[in-house]
């Protein structure tokens, strides 16, 4: 099994977040571990459907858990605020084990906090999206410096990487 692009869910979650981050991050510069909304995420992940198998890695892609019954890719997250990131990212795995012969599956999207399931599911368009955007994600990654930034978003205020970024 090969992912022959080489890129990671959160490589791709990142490309539809912040192109910056995502060459930071694919640059090895990475600030995520000091972050208290990383911390907080990941003491939810590990609280949150405890009975459940956890993290399957196949070569950067960690999915939260596999339901093999039903076929379903589960993923945990803590809110909903990035949700269409969220979907694309299941998305991407849905994508990656169909090309790699692991299976057909679909998605599952969970938000413990919020009581909240969104299925996913992956289409014809969405393959090729997905094979336009692992393209581009390969052009960000191979650039000399990181993208700039005109100015800044929402979500720059809470980004662990925003002092690298604005001061």
């Amino acid at each position: 099994m090969t992912n022959e692009f080489h890129i990671t869910g959160t490589q791709l979650s990142y490309f539809f977040v912040c192109k910056r981050k995502l060459w930071f991050f694919t640059n090895n510069i990475q600030c995520e571990q000091e972050s208290d909304l990383v911390l907080q995420g990941r003491i939810m992940h590990e609280n949150s459907f405890a009975d459940e198998k956890k993290e399957y890695d196949f070569e950067g892609i960690k999915v939260d858990w596999l339901d093999l019954n039903n076929k379903i890719i589960h993923e945990v997250k803590k809110s909903d605020k990035v949700e269409d990131t969220h979907i694309w990212q299941l998305k991407y795995y849905l994508y990656y084990f169909r090309k790699n012969s692991i299976g057909d599956f679909t998605g599952e999207i969970n938000y413990p906090k919020l009581r909240k399931k969104e299925t996913v599911k992956l289409n014809d368009d969405d393959i090729i999206y997905i094979e336009n955007i692992v393209k581009e994600i390969e052009e960000i990654k191979s650039l000399e410096f990181a993208p700039k930034l005109d100015q800044q978003m929402k979500i720059c205020k809470k980004c662990s990487y925003n002092d690298l970024c604005w001061i």
